[in-house]
């Protein structure tokens, strides 16, 4: 028999410079009953290269170098320790599956995966020597999808992790591209000067209303300017075709499905509303199997707002980056919703 069950995700305020903020991270978890997550954590971590990963986020991101360090003393850990669990270098990571639409302005999103390996936080970020920003974090540390206060919107589809090298799991490298790029371009550069572990979509949209869909594997990424974008988990280009998995039929039919909402000219609330819909053929609720709908988003690049909803048939919450930035903007403890298990 299904049951309901209540899904809750924390709204995490974060400010300072990014040593601060990781200090707070910290401080944080430890707050937390948190032994089960770092036995998991430790399991997908096990065989990384803690030296090399630390190298090259001294290079490629330093603030966010800041940031770990500021993490393993509010945690009590070791830096290396920290670096190895909560910096996304040579992870392994299960699948998981999400669905986009790049559109009139507006990006849409579910996200799709289980309960039991979701952070359930939505983070708003100000930090003193970066970029603002708001977004789903995974891992802590990482971004499943956000926008920055420069528009930079990006979000991230998980195709394959069968065809490996050691590099950033996608959630680190969605973070590092909202806090350092403003627009398209910076992100193009960046996401195709840094190593990547596995196979991924990243769905990116700016405020000058184009879009962009990267297909990355550890090998290559080509890059395919679109709008309306739409992004599943599967990649579409001859040159990286044979990277995908065997079955990619779901993942097809529901990018055929959103291709159908193109004409109805919705707006991002109706949108929104396509995409929540329990009886959506978007919304998915095999959450034992890694793939249920956790949250539903729209990012508004043009002003900034983000609509949130958590679980299905959810009342639309409605925020505003930029009355965040300006310190006006009062946060909720947390956004509940119900799943159905």
């Amino acid at each position: 028999m299904d049951l309901n069950e209540e899904l809750i995700v924390r709204v995490v305020d974060l400010k300072g410079d990014y040593y601060q903020i990781g200090l707070e991270l910290g401080k944080e978890l430890m707050s937390l009953p948190i032994s089960n997550h770092l036995d998991q954590m430790n399991e997908l971590t096990k065989n990384s290269n803690t030296q090399k990963a630390k190298e090259l986020i001294k290079d490629v991101s330093p603030n966010l170098f800041q940031e770990l360090k500021g993490m393993a003393v509010g945690l009590g850990m070791e830096l290396d320790s920290t670096i190895k669990l909560f910096s996304g270098y040579d992870v392994v990571f299960p699948e998981m599956g999400c669905t986009t639409l790049v559109n009139d302005g507006y990006y849409v999103r579910n996200y799709d995966f289980s309960p039991e390996m979701y952070d359930a936080r939505i983070v708003f970020m100000n930090p003193i020597d970066g970029y603002a920003s708001v977004g789903f974090s995974q891992q802590v540390i990482g971004r499943l999808d956000g926008m920055n206060e420069r528009g930079l919107v990006v979000g991230l589809h998980f195709v394959n992790n069968k065809h490996s090298e050691e590099g950033f799991i996608a959630t680190t490298i969605v973070r590092m591209l909202l806090e350092q790029c403003s627009n398209i371009g910076e992100a193009i550069t960046f996401i195709t000067n840094i190593p990547h572990g596995y196979c991924y979509n990243y769905s990116i949209t700016d405020q000058s209303g184009k879009s962009v869909l990267i297909e990355a594997s550890p090998q290559q990424q080509v890059e395919n300017f679109t709008n309306p974008l739409i992004c599943t988990n599967h990649f579409e280009s001859e040159t990286l075709k044979n990277k995908n998995r065997t079955q990619v039929y779901e993942s097809i039919k529901r990018k055929e499905y959103v291709k159908s909402l193109i004409t109805e000219g919705l707006s991002p609330m109706s949108a929104y509303h396509h995409f929540n819909d329990g009886n959506s053929p978007l919304f998915f609720k095999h959450y034992k199997e890694y793939f249920g709908t956790l949250h539903t988003v729209v990012y508004s690049p043009e002003d900034l707002s983000v609509i949130i909803g958590v679980g299905e048939n959810s009342k639309p919450m409605v925020f505003s980056l930029k009355e965040y930035i300006d310190g006006g903007l009062i946060l909720p403890e947390y956004i509940k919703g119900t799943i159905t298990i």
